[in-house]
């Protein structure tokens, strides 16, 4: 579908002057201050704000760090009339002598007015197809009228709410009505609804948020960006300057933090005790992998620093056992020795060995190298985990069944391995044997990775290829000559065709920030995604390293595109205005376009892939 002319029209508002949207605001700050009716009759409002006494509602929401936000929206018979109302009702508000308004810097003012609204049936309301009832997190929202009253879930509730799925909106709504004592449960609670003699709409509106002496358009409740290398090295190193400002006394880094909360439970681990909060081995190396990418691009030694207490976290969950009468060594964390954990922490000691020399941990470097070759099947796969609870009483994994070679599969953990033992393959002169060794079963590994694995295991994959640390695996790799094999080249730029075909374009869909981030199928929600873009990254400099040159900027180009749709994740100080503590979210990078969770590796992704993006736009040479 061509949504040419929509998103232009889109793209044009948000081109226009907002100088009387600035002074509408300023107007509104100070009738909360004096008391003063705001008057918006000789503001030249035209083609910013179509006032219609029977769709505008006109919202107004206060935000200030520590306090819970205040609001109110009404659609009186003219524009005056509700911001007027609006103002008279929040003032009401017991909290709002807590809010400090005339600070400027402190305390902002959301203006949200509603645009437009299409009459749907809750059942008829859509989420994977680009039609006039779907609903788009943060771009549309839900009128509700029940009892003959009006409930409404603006578009930038799911913003300020950090929701980003249906069921969410409507339990928002829900639970301001009566249904709410009828039962606990959504789905029970829709259900009544569906029921019930209802109206609703989609609706869609334009919002603004002051800024300091500023206003700033809003889109999805985020402000809009445009794709420069500068910007994106600001957000890279905003990103790894985040991880360093939470890192622990023992080296690890601050998993995870909900910027709406202001806590740091882990959605996915949400009963784990406030003192042993879950933590991840590998996106803790993920951690260090980026700290040490921005010391490529900086040569700042406290990111070295911080790379470094990040490595001796790692030694401390070591664990060694005996292979062919050598040595070996594997993390150990959460019970389990997962292949992509020694494969990280591999990756982050080799990187981290080539940027200064250091030595310190050559010895672990071969313990490490001597497990991921035990972990290289007679086939040639490499097995998932060599301990998991749930597999033969914890014991070591050394015989496996194909259900239970199965049942431990994984995309990533095959391709961080292979990543960390090219490096070694590559950079590690020390031991010569052991790096025959590599050679040798590393070829036996990437063999049946490309070859064998899509035949073994084609149900597991995907239409969006996942396998980014593949992809920069191979890229290693290929660096030696002899592994410059045309099955693996192949598949990096044959994954790196799909991920481009999968990626929205300029005109097919409805959303302009859409352009770039990546789908399963057409119609779905976004993938603002830093991981499988550090692959897409991989197979430009692999174009480039072998002279592809029209490839290679065929792939820069999407690199640039997709970068553009993840810099909606940045938290910075324009956009953070609906954050319990903005001060703690500026600067990290979220993994969602409307969820305010931020992850350690939701950092590293973007972060990393950014990295590599700008040492490509600006032909620096790094490894």
């Amino acid at each position: 579908m061509n949504f040419s002319i929509e998103n232009e029209k889109e793209r044009e508002y948000f081109k226009q002057d907002f100088s009387a949207i600035k002074e509408l605001l300023k107007r509104i700050r100070k009738s909360f201050i004096t008391g003063d009716t705001v008057s918006s009759t000789e503001l030249n409002l035209d083609g910013i704000i179509n006032y219609n006494k029977d769709l505008t509602y006109t919202y107004i929401t206060l935000f200030q760090a520590g306090e819970k936000q205040i609001r109110w929206g009404s659609c009186r018979n003219t524009l005056d009339e509700s911001i007027n109302r609006d103002i008279e009702k929040i003032k009401t508000n017991p909290a709002f002598k807590n809010f400090n308004i005339a600070d400027e810097d402190n305390c902002r003012i959301l203006f949200e007015f509603v645009t437009e609204q299409i009459p749907v049936k809750i059942e008829e309301i859509n989420l994977a197809a680009f039609t006039p009832n779907r609903f788009e997190p943060g771009v549309t929202g839900i009128k509700l009228i029940l009892n003959k009253t009006p409930y409404i879930y603006m578009p930038a509730d799911a913003w300020v709410l950090s929701q980003m799925d249906l069921k969410s909106a409507l339990n928002t709504i829900l639970r301001k009505t009566h249904i709410k004592n009828i039962t606990n449960k959504i789905s029970e609670r829709i259900n009544i609804l569906k029921m019930a003699d209802y109206e609703c709409y989609i609706i869609k509106s334009h919002a603004f948020i002051t800024y300091k002496d500023d206003i700033l358009p809003l889109y999805r409740g985020n402000v809009l960006y445009e794709y420069s290398p500068e910007e994106i090295k600001e957000i890279a190193l905003a990103g790894t300057d985040w991880i360093i400002k939470n890192q622990k006394d023992d080296g690890r880094y601050l998993y995870y933090y909900d910027a709406k909360e202001d806590n740091y439970k882990d959605h996915e681990h949400p009963n784990a005790p406030e003192d042993n909060l879950y933590y991840n081995d590998l996106r803790h190396c993920g951690g260090i992998v980026t700290l040490i990418r921005a010391y490529q691009l900086t040569k700042n030694k406290k990111y070295l620093e911080a790379a470094r207490k990040g490595i001796d976290f790692i030694t401390t969950i070591t664990k060694e056992h005996i292979v062919d009468g050598e040595t070996a060594a594997y993390a150990f964390y959460n019970k389990k020795a997962k292949l992509g954990g020694t494969g990280m922490i591999l990756i982050a000691m080799m990187k981290y060995r080539n940027e200064t020399n250091d030595k310190t941990y050559d010895e672990y470097i071969k313990k490490y190298s001597r497990h991921l070759l035990s972990r290289i099947y007679k086939t040639g796969e490499m097995l998932g985990y060599y301990i998991n609870p749930k597999f033969q009483d914890g014991n070591p994994l050394i015989e496996m069944t194909d259900e239970e070679r199965r049942n431990t599969f994984s995309f990533y953990y095959p391709g961080e391995a292979l990543l960390g033992l090219g490096l070694v393959a590559n950079n590690f002169e020390d031991d010569i044997e052991l790096v025959s060794k590599i050679k040798d079963k590393c070829t036996l590994a990437l063999d049946w990775i490309v070859d064998e694995r899509p035949k073994v295991y084609k149900d597991l994959f995907t239409s969006l290829p996942s396998d980014a640390w593949l992809m920069q695996a191979i890229e290693e790799w290929c660096k030696n000559p002899e592994f410059r094999k045309d099955n693996y080249i192949n598949f990096v730029f044959n994954d790196a065709k799909t991920m481009i075909s999968k990626m929205y374009n300029e005109n097919d869909s409805p959303f302009i920030d859409y352009e770039g981030a990546y789908y399963y199928n057409y119609g779905d929600h976004f993938y603002p995604d830093g991981s499988r873009s550090e692959g897409l990254i991989s197979a430009y400099y692999l174009a480039k390293n072998l002279g592809e040159e029209n490839l290679a900027e065929h792939i820069l180009e999407a690199c640039r595109k997709t970068a553009k749709s993840q810099m909606i994740l940045y938290n910075s100080d324009k956009n953070n205005y609906a954050h319990k503590n903005p001060e703690k979210s500026k600067g990290a990078i979220r993994f969602k376009a409307t969820r305010q969770w931020i992850r350690v590796d939701s950092i590293q992704h973007v972060a990393c892939f950014y990295f590599r993006l700008y040492f490509a736009e600006k032909g620096i040479e790094v490894s």
